[in-house]
């Protein structure tokens, strides 16, 4: 058995733009931030878009599945999510996780429809090999931090910063194929690895 998920991995440009952001609100922060506040902020090389979570995963069938995704995959076109704006799950009065992603209006538009349509094809797949259906709907974001201790202190920091209502000037991230990443967990935190991709038609 393997620890795994399936994930959109970031391009080069993307994970740079990521790394000044966090750099910029660390130093923001820094400035500001209550004792009773503990931030853990997640490694660059670590930040991915997770499309499902698998959890324990027996290898006999990792390669049905990358057989079961290209079949579907051949269906659907790239994507791209605009990484405009900074949010807090649950919530930005007293998130747990600070994440970056598309604004509100982006939902309404083709290619959330689309990202929709991947996500249901990708479960339908995950579903066909043994995996539990997962009723929550995909909510696209890239993770900069989790709030260990002192979210609602931390929420205040966030309203108080104005950060939340600045727009960012970022690229866009491109959903050009989705991965199997395998994560062993470790003392230092956990340790990812790509088993294979697969690709989107185009």
């Amino acid at each position: 058995m393997i620890r795994a998920f399936l994930a959109v991995e970031l391009s080069e440009v993307i994970r740079a733009r990521i790394t000044r952001i966090q750099q910029d609100l660390k130093a923001q922060f820094a400035r500001e931030m209550p004792r009773a506040v503990h931030i853990s902020w997640v490694h660059p090389a670590s930040i991915h878009l997770t499309i499902k979570f698998l959890g324990d995963t027996d290898e006999q069938i990792i390669e049905p599945l990358r057989e079961a995704l290209a079949v579907v995959f051949k269906d659907q076109c790239a994507i791209s999510i605009p990484l405009e704006r900074l949010g807090g799950f649950p919530s930005s009065q007293a998130p747990r996780v600070l994440w970056v992603g598309a604004a509100e209006c982006w939902r309404q538009s083709d290619g959330a429809k689309r990202l929709i349509g991947l996500h249901q094809a990708v479960e339908g797949c995950c579903e066909s090999v043994g995996f539990a259906p997962d009723s929550r709907p995909l909510s696209p974001h890239l993770t900069l931090a989790r709030i260990k201790a002192g979210g609602r202190e931390f929420g205040q920091v966030l309203a108080a910063s104005g950060v939340l209502d600045r727009p960012l000037s970022s690229d866009a991230l491109a959903v050009e194929s989705v991965a199997l990443i395998k994560s062993d967990l470790r003392p230092t935190g956990s340790v990812y690895s790509k088993l294979w991709d697969v690709r989107l038609s185009g």
